[in-house]
C-alpha cells in the first residue's frame, strides 16, 4: 500500500496486486469501477449481482446496479492502459518462441513476418531489424521512438511508452480521444467532436486536466487530514488500553502485596478479586479491539481511495483522470462527510478497596472499585498519580499515605489513626508482618509440619483471645492506595488458595545435585522428562549429556548422544528418545543409536520437544508452529497456534502435553501461556498481573490437568487451570527455589524442578482430595 501523501512509481503499480482482480485473482479483464473506486472484471461483478445490488468485495458498501447491467459501471481506461503496456511487454505473435515483425506481411511476404528485435513506442509494433531501419527513414515516422526489443520487454522504456499512449474512442475504433465536452463532461475524439457535440464547448485534455485537477487535490488533501485523525484517534484508544493493562498490573501487584499478610483461611477472596479483575480486563480488552477494528477498517476504506486517487492523479492520462473525476470527487466528498472519530467509550480503571482487620469469615477483605478516567487524569497518569477521578479527601490521604511509606489507616469516620496505634493496626490488617514471623520454612506450607509447631501470625494470635462479642472494638475501615509498587513482590509462603481446599498442595520430597564426577563443567539442566517407572532424563547442554536418575537423586548413568550433540530440550518415547541440539530434532534408542534425525528452522535458537501422550510421537516448536512426528520420522501434522492469522506472532519457547491431548506453550512474543488442542484452536491464554512482568518459563502438567509455569526471575512456580486461568503460587523462594529454570510432571503425581545451580527438587503433588 502506498504511503499518506506519497506518490506511487509506474513500476510499483505494474509490478504490484494492482492490476489483478480481487475476486478471480486473475488480471483484470473489461475493468469496471465502482462508485466505491474498487475496480474488478465486469465478469466478477456481474456474478456479485443480485436483486439489483451488489455489495463491495472489499469495503462491504452496497452499490446499485445500473439498469443496463453492471456494464454500465465506469471503464478504468486508467487501468486499461496499465494493462495494455503490461501486454505489450509479454505478448505478441511468437515463432519459435521469438516474437513476429507486424509490417512484413504487410509488405506482401507469405506467411508471418520475421523475428522482431526493435519496438516503436508510437506504433506499439514490433519491428524486425530491417523494417526498424526503414522505419526511421521515413517521413512519417523518422520522429518515432524505436527501442531495442529486450530492453523495452525488461521495462527499460516504460515510462516512454506511458507518456506515449492515447485512449482510443469506443465509438471509433483507431481515433484517439482528445477533448472534454464540458456541458455533458464526455472525453471525445475527432469524430465525436463534429456530432452531436458541434455547437458545445469543448476543451483540450490538457487543458481540461490542468483546470480540474486543483479541486481533486483539494478533496485528497481533505481526506489526508481525516485519515490523520483517524490515525490519532486509533492511537489514543491504543494509549487507553496500555494505561488499562498497566493499571491491572499495578492493582494485582496490590493484591499481592496486601494478601500476604492476611488470614490464610480467607485468602480466597484474593483469587475472587483477581478473577473479576481479569475478567473487567478482557471484557474491556474486546470492547476495545472492536473499535480498533472499526477504526482500522473506516481507515483502510479511506486509505485505499485516497491511494486510488493518488495513482489517477499521478500516473492517468489527461482523458483517464477527466473519465474518473466525477467519481473520484463524488467518493472524496463522501469520505469527508462521514463521522470519523467514534468517541472513546469510557474506560473504568480499577482500584483496589482494602478492608483487613475483620475476622469474620464471610468479610471482604478484598474488593475492586472502577473510576471513570477523564482526558485530563490521563495526562496526570504519567506523573505519577494512580487515583483517577479521586475526591480532594481521597487526594490528601494518598498523599499523608506516601510520606508514611506504605497504607495509611483509617478508622470508620475516615479519621486517621492516632500515630502510636499505626504499627499495631497494620498489624492486624495484615498490611505489615514482622520479619521474624514471615522467616518461615518450606513446610509451613501444608507439606509435613505439626499444627502445633507452627508460629502463628498476628491475626491467628488475635483472633485466639479476642472474644465474639469483642470484635465490634477492632473492626476499623482501611483505604488507601500503594504508592509505589515493587515488580517483584514479596513471597508468599505457600498457595494463595491452600485454605480453599481446591487446589494440590506440594509436599517437599527431597532434593539432589546433578554434577557427576566425570563432568568437566557445572551442570546447566536445559531439558527433563520422565523415563521409566520412577525415575528422570536429565539434559545437560553444557556436559553434552543425557543422565539418568530415579526420583530419589539415585545416579542410573547416562544416555548415549551422537558426538559433538549439545542436548537442549528432551522427551522420552516408547523405546526411543526425542531431543533436540541445535537447529536438529534426533531420535535415538536407549543405547545411544541414532534412528533419524530431521532439520528444523535456523531461526530459533532453542527447540522446545514434548511427548505425546499415546508415546508414539513427539511435537516440536519451529519459528511459532508445531511439528508433529511420528516414529519413522515422518511428519505427521502440523499447526500454528491459533491459526494462520498469528503466523510470525508466536515464539513457543517451552512445550509440553497434558494427559487430555492439549498442547502447553510459553510464548515469549506474546508474553503468555498459551492452551491449543491438537488441531491448534486456542483453548485458553493467560497474560495477566500473576506473571509479575517475567517471561512465562517452563510448563508442566499433572493428570487432572492442572498447569505449573516457572516464573524464574521472582522465583516461584504458579498454577493455573486446566485452561489457563492463573489459580495462585505454588512452589515459591520459600520452598527452597533459586532461578527454576525447567520442570516436569512424573506419573502426573511427582513435580520435579531443576535450578539454574544444576541442583533438583523433588515435590509430591498433593491433589485436594487426597
Amino acid at each position: 500500500m502506498v504511503s499518506q501523501g506519497s506518490s506511487p512509481s509506474l513500476l510499483e503499480a505494474l509490478s504490484s496486486d494492482f492490476l489483478a482482480c480481487k475476486i478471480c485473482l486473475e488480471q483484470l479483464r473489461a475493468p469496471k469501477t465502482l462508485p466505491c473506486l474498487h475496480t474488478y472484471c465486469q465478469d466478477c461483478l456481474a456474478q456479485l449481482a443480485e436483486g439489483g445490488h451488489l455489495r463491495c468485495p472489499e469495503c462491504r458498501e452496497t452499490v446499485p446496479v445500473p439498469p443496463a447491467g453492471v456494464a454500465a459501471f465506469k471503464t478504468n481506461f486508467f487501468v486499461n492502459g496499465l494493462l495494455d503496456l503490461v501486454r505489450a511487454r509479454a505478448g505478441g505473435d511468437l515463432r519459435a518462441g521469438k516474437p513476429a515483425c507486424a509490417l512484413c506481411p504487410l509488405m506482401g511476404g507469405a506467411g508471418t513476418g520475421g523475428p522482431a528485435t526493435a519496438r516503436c513506442l508510437d506504433c506499439a509494433d514490433d519491428l524486425c531489424q530491417a523494417c526498424a531501419d526503414g522505419h526511421r527513414c521515413t517521413r512519417q515516422t523518422h520522429t518515432h521512438r524505436v527501442v531495442d526489443l529486450v530492453g523495452y520487454r525488461a521495462g527499460w522504456y516504460d515510462e516512454e511508452a506511458r507518456e506515449r499512449q492515447a485512449a482510443q474512442c469506443p465509438q471509433h475504433p483507431g481515433e484517439a480521444l482528445r477533448f472534454l465536452c464540458q456541458p455533458c463532461s464526455q472525453l471525445l475524439c475527432r469524430e465525436c467532436r463534429l456530432d452531436p457535440h458541434l455547437d458545445h464547448p469543448c476543451l483540450p485534455l490538457a487543458e481540461a486536466v490542468r483546470a480540474r485537477r486543483p479541486g481533486l487535490e483539494e478533496l485528497l488533501a481533505g481526506v489526508d487530514g481525516n485519515l490523520a485523525e483517524l490515525e490519532a484517534a486509533r492511537t489514543a484508544e491504543k494509549e487507553a488500553l496500555a494505561r488499562l493493562r498497566e493499571q491491572a498490573v499495578r492493582v494485582g501487584t496490590q493484591v499481592e502485596e496486601v494478601a500476604e499478610g492476611v488470614l490464610r483461611a480467607l485468602l480466597a477472596q484474593k483469587q475472587e478479586v483477581l478473577g473479576q479483575l481479569r475478567a473487567h480486563v478482557e471484557a474491556a480488552e474486546e470492547a476495545a479491539r472492536e473499535r480498533l477494528e472499526e477504526l482500522e477498517g473506516r481507515e483502510q476504506v479511506a486509505r485505499g481511495a485516497a491511494a486510488f486517487a493518488r495513482r489517477v492523479l499521478s500516473l492517468g492520462r489527461e482523458a483517464e483522470i477527466l473519465s474518473l473525476e466525477g467519481a473520484i470527487a463524488q467518493r472524496l466528498r463522501q469520505l469527508q462527510d462521514c463521522p470519523w472519530t467514534p468517541g472513546p467509550a469510557p474506560c473504568l480503571l480499577p482500584q483496589l478497596e482494602f478492608h483487613p482487620g475483620l475476622l469474620d469469615k464471610n468479610c471482604r477483605l478484598l474488593g475492586l472499585s472502577f473510576e471513570e478516567q477523564s482526558q485530563k487524569d490521563s495526562g496526570k497518569e504519567g506523573a505519577g498519580s494512580q487515583g483517577g477521578d479521586e475526591t480532594p479527601n481521597q487526594r490528601e490521604d494518598g498523599a499523608k499515605s506516601e510520606r508514611q511509606g506504605g497504607i495509611q489507616p483509617q478508622s470508620r469516620d475516615g479519621a486517621c489513626t492516632p500515630k502510636e496505634n499505626r504499627a499495631q493496626t497494620a498489624q492486624e490488617g495484615g498490611a505489615q508482618t514482622p520479619k521474624e514471623d514471615r522467616a518461615k520454612t518450606p513446610q509451613e506450607d501444608g507439606a509435613q509440619t505439626p499444627k502445633e509447631g507452627r508460629a502463628q501470625t498476628p491475626l491467628e494470635d488475635e483472633g485466639a483471645q479476642t472474644p465474639r462479642g469483642g470484635r465490634s472494638n477492632k473492626k476499623r475501615k482501611f483505604k488507601g492506595r500503594l504508592k509505589s509498587v515493587s515488580r517483584e513482590p514479596s513471597p508468599a509462603p505457600g498457595l494463595n488458595l491452600e485454605g480453599s481446599g481446591l487446589l494440590p498442595r506440594p509436599i517437599f520430597s527431597c532434593s539432589f545435585p546433578t554434577r557427576m564426577p566425570g563432568d568437566k563443567r557445572s551442570p546447566r539442566i536445559t531439558g527433563l522428562c520422565p523415563f521409566g517407572p520412577r525415575e528422570i532424563l536429565v539434559a545437560d547442554e553444557q556436559n553434552r549429556a543425557l543422565k539418568r536418575f530415579s526420583l530419589n537423586g539415585d545416579y542410573k548413568g547416562a544416555v548415549p548422544v551422537p558426538e559433538g550433540c549439545s542436548p537442549c530440550s528432551v522427551a522420552a518415547l516408547q523405546g526411543a528418545v526425542a531431543f533436540s541440539a541445535g537447529a536438529r530434532l534426533y531420535l535415538i534408542s536407549p543405547d545411544g543409536e541414532v534412528q533419524w534425525r530431521r532439520a528444523l528452522s535456523l531461526s530459533q535458537a532453542s527447540h522446545a520437544v514434548a511427548a505425546m501422550p499415546s508415546g508414539d510421537r513427539v511435537a516440536v516448536s519451529v519459528s511459532g508452529h508445531v511439528e508433529v512426528y511420528n516414529m519413522e520420522g515422518s511428519l505427521a501434522t502440523r499447526f500454528i497456534p491459533g491459526g494462520k492469522a498469528n503466523r510470525g506472532l508466536r515464539a513457543l519457547v517451552f512445550l509440553t502435553t497434558s494427559p487430555q491431548g492439549n498442547f502447553v506453550g510459553s510464548d515469549w512474543q506474546q508474553n503468555s501461556v498459551v492452551v491449543c488442542d491438537g488441531l491448534g484452536q486456542v483453548i485458553g491464554e493467560y497474560r495477566g498481573p500473576g506473571l509479575h512482568g517475567c517471561q512465562p518459563g517452563s510448563v508442566s502438567v499433572d493428570k487432572k490437568g492442572y498447569i505449573f509455569l516457572t516464573l524464574r526471575e521472582v522465583n516461584k512456580v504458579v498454577i493455573l487451570d486446566p485452561k489457563g486461568s492463573l489459580l495462585g503460587d505454588f512452589l515459591t523462594a520459600y520452598h527452597g527455589l533459586e532461578k527454576p529454570r525447567v520442570t516436569t510432571m512424573v506419573d502426573g503425581r511427582h513435580l520435579v524442578v531443576s535450578l539454574s545451580n544444576g541442583t533438583i527438587h523433588v515435590f509430591r503433588v498433593r491433589s485436594p482430595d487426597s
